[in-house]
Parts: structure tokens; sequence; C-alpha cells
């Protein structure tokens, strides 16, 4: 159940971080397409995870779950490299915290 409830909040987080994906021509906009595309894949795993989970099937849900930990964590990298490169100051308050709560998935299992 506490695997439910926080796959869940997960994939609520990365549904609002990741509103669209965009097509690369800019540096800036290489990154940003790589964030998008990483969190809507790991936001994908979630749900396929908790879907298995209401099945009552708990087949591969470590594994499915640190990819989607991976690949949450490599689109925040990519989400500051884009800040960086934009010349802004990243959200560090809003990245730190889904830093963690990726590390966290990825450590559970």
């Amino acid at each position: 159940m506490r695997i439910f409830i926080f796959t869940s909040f997960i994939v609520c987080l990365v549904k609002i971080i990741s509103p669209a994906e965009i097509f690369a021509n800019t540096a800036l906009d290489v990154y940003m397409n790589d964030f998008y595309t990483k969190s809507n894949e790991a936001k994908q795993i979630l749900k396929e995870i908790e879907n298995s989970l209401k099945e009552g099937s708990r087949k591969e849900v470590c594994s499915r779950q640190r990819e989607a930990a991976r690949l949450g964590l490599l689109a925040n990298k990519s989400l500051i490299k884009a800040f960086e490169i934009e010349g802004a100051n990243p959200p560090m308050q809003v990245i730190e915290a889904s830093q963690k709560r990726w590390k966290s998935i990825l450590n559970e299992c």
C-alpha cells in the first residue's frame, strides 16, 4: 500500500512538471526536450507499476521502479542544464525535493 501511495504521488508530481514535449533546435531546446521525454517515460513506467500493483502483480516492480527513478534523476539534471543555458536561476528547492523523492524511490527497493 505504501508503494502504491508513493507511486501515485510521483506520477502526479511528474505530470504537473512535464506539460508537453518540445522539438529541439537550440541547446536549450535539447535539454528541455530531454527533460520532458525522460519525465514522461518515468511517469509512464510508474503508471504501469501502479496498474500492476492494482492487479496484484509485483513482477519486476523494483527494477522498473529503479528505472523510473534513474530517468527522473536524469530529467532533473537536464532541467538544471536548461536553466543554466537560459541564464536563469533554477528553482533549487523544488528540484532538490524532486531529487530527494527520486533517490528514495531508487533506494527503497
